[in-house]
């Protein structure tokens, strides 16, 4: 896993927007109204496309060199675009996700009569349990 990956996108400027395309990576496919747009979409659409590799174990393709990337009908403007994965991935570890939890309903209405915050207090309860208190990347990649 590395900390920067870039990778040649091709930008096409088409009448209903910009549609971009990293030839290495199928499926990653941003697109954007205008160009400063397209520089952010595409940044973020490689660093989530790499995280979710990175994530599931996939091997990350190496970059094509920008000599060998063809925009298609030759219309397309081939451009670098760089992922600093760091501060993307703690974005995405804390990243909030929805768990659903099962308990007996008296339990329930305890504690809604009491304002009990659920999220709260299963964050607060798990990471006593684990024995942490922020996340790290330690925790989560082998590498």
């Amino acid at each position: 896993m590395k900390d920067t990956y870039v990778y040649p996108a091709v930008f096409y400027d088409e009448p209903d927007g910009i549609s971009i395309e990293f030839p290495d990576l199928p499926g990653c496919l941003p697109c954007a109204d205008t160009m400063e747009e397209a520089f952010r979409n595409a940044k973020e659409a490689l660093q989530l496309h790499l995280y979710g590799m990175e994530e599931d174990g996939e091997p990350i393709p190496e970059p094509s060199r920008v000599s060998s990337v063809k925009p298609k009908d030759d219309v397309g403007s081939v451009v670098m675009i760089e992922a600093w994965m760091p501060p993307f991935r703690e974005k995405m570890l804390n990243k909030s996700i929805a768990k659903t939890v099962t308990i007996p309903r008296w339990l329930d209405i305890l504690a809604r009569r009491e304002k009990v915050s659920y999220s709260h207090l299963l964050q607060d309860s798990l990471k006593s349990y684990l024995g942490v208190h922020e996340p790290s990347a330690q925790y989560f990649h082998k590498d």
